[in-house]
């Protein structure tokens, strides 16, 4: 299409844009433009560097299974017939979404893409460190979290808390969708050659000495777990799920006592943990990633017959991630959020768990990931959500005697 979609719909591109994930001005003149609408309207501190964040709205339909609609009725109507009940989402106290239900939500935002564009979505972090699975789907949708090219209508949330019980109201973000111009069968991801060339003008990760590393850049840049203890005390925290039955307050910011709802991992002896089954941690990357202004990434699985774990719910990296807006912050651990399934699994430190691919961005975005715009996790070490209060070393010893259990010999 190429002169013709960018004389159709000039909103959609930077003078030196090409094919890639659309940055932030992009995405600014697409709401703008009303290819990207909702009542009310979208807000600018929805607008990511790469991505924009959607909103819950009013109603949460309690329904007895996940599925995708196909082509066989509208999204709502097959709603309404699985659903149990109706959480309203606009009451003043947050209402509550139970553990491990599943919620079909309609989202505030709707979609009017043109042929070259489609969309991709994510968890927010947040949403994945609090182990809340979030799933996109449109209409006559037969994929989760993919809006196909030319896409017109609704958007819906599928939402189920796997650990905690939660408090949620109409506005609020969980999840996060991109937008990417080109071929979704053959999207533009950066391998082996072309990947080493971008890390010798811009280091993608950092050893642990603080020196740019090019020792696990391949076919993506693998990730692996640190449980050395490199920059703490704690290796990873693993949730108390069945011993909290306080609902979380998704909008309440260093709020909640960790020792409540985490039990606190220490450096083992042995040099690795045992993942036990259906249990959900949270651990660090040993290396420190950085996302160049050119690029976004993705975390996804390294090797199923590693074993069935799932790492990382919310895998993207926005732009600048690690970086900076100059390239001044050289690398921010990652955070992996893990789950085990089937069987117990030993994890060693320096384990290989997932692999960062990079992708292009159609252009450089003018607004860039870090706190200016309200990122949370821009410096971050092994932090939990924002709605736990932040432990000093002192509260860091206290979380660590309140475990149950012994450490590992």
């Amino acid at each position: 299409m190429g002169n013709v979609e960018r004389a159709l719909f000039p909103e959609m591109y930077d003078e030196n844009g090409g094919d890639g994930i659309l940055p932030w001005q992009v995405i600014k003149r697409m709401v703008a433009a009303g290819r990207i609408s909702a009542s009310p309207d979208v807000l600018d501190s929805q607008i990511q560097p790469a991505s924009i964040d959607l909103r819950l709205g009013p109603k949460a339909f309690r329904v007895q299974g996940s599925f995708l609609k196909g082509r066989s009725a509208t999204l709502l109507t097959r709603v309404r017939e699985l659903t149990d009940d109706t959480v309203d989402l606009t009451q003043p106290t947050p209402s509550l979404l139970e553990r491990g239900v599943v919620y079909i939500i309609p989202l505030l935002e709707r979609l009017n893409l043109p042929s070259d564009v489609y969309g991709v979505a994510n968890p927010k972090s947040t949403t994945g460190r609090l182990d809340i699975f979030t799933r996109l789907i449109t209409e006559c949708g037969d994929e989760f979290d993919r809006v196909p090219q030319h896409y017109s209508g609704e958007l819906y949330l599928e939402v189920s808390s796997r650990t905690f019980p939660i408090r949620a109201k109409a506005g609020m973000t969980l999840n996060q969708l991109r937008f990417v111009r080109g071929n979704p069968e053959n999207p533009k991801v950066l391998r082996n050659n072309a990947l080493r060339d971008l890390a010798k003008d811009h280091p993608l990760i950092y050893a642990p000495d603080g020196r740019p590393s090019m020792e696990h850049i391949g076919d993506g840049v693998e990730i692996t777990v640190d449980l050395a203890g490199l920059d703490h005390t704690i290796v990873a925290y693993k949730a108390k799920a069945k011993e909290s039955q306080r609902a979380i307050e998704l909008d309440k910011n260093n709020h909640y006592d960790p020792t409540a709802y985490w039990e606190a991992i220490p450096v083992p002896r042995s040099g690795y943990i045992i993942l036990e089954t259906n249990g959900f941690y949270l651990l660090a990357s040993k290396g420190k990633v950085s996302v160049p202004l050119t690029h976004a990434a993705e975390m996804v699985a390294y090797d199923a017959s590693m074993g069935e774990f799932r790492v990382h719910y919310a895998g993207f990296f926005d732009p600048g991630f690690g970086y900076g807006a100059n390239g001044e912050i050289q690398g921010t651990k990652a955070v992996l959020e893990v789950r085990a399934y089937e069987v117990p699994i030993l994890l060693e430190d320096g384990h290989v768990v997932g692999r960062l691919n990079y992708y292009p961005m159609a252009s450089a975005p003018k607004r860039v990931y870090g706190t200016s715009i309200g990122s949370s996790y821009q410096q971050q070490g092994l932090a939990l959500s924002k709605q736990f209060k932040r432990p000093d070393r002192t509260q860091q010893e206290a979380i660590l005697t309140s475990r149950e259990v012994p450490q590992a010999c």
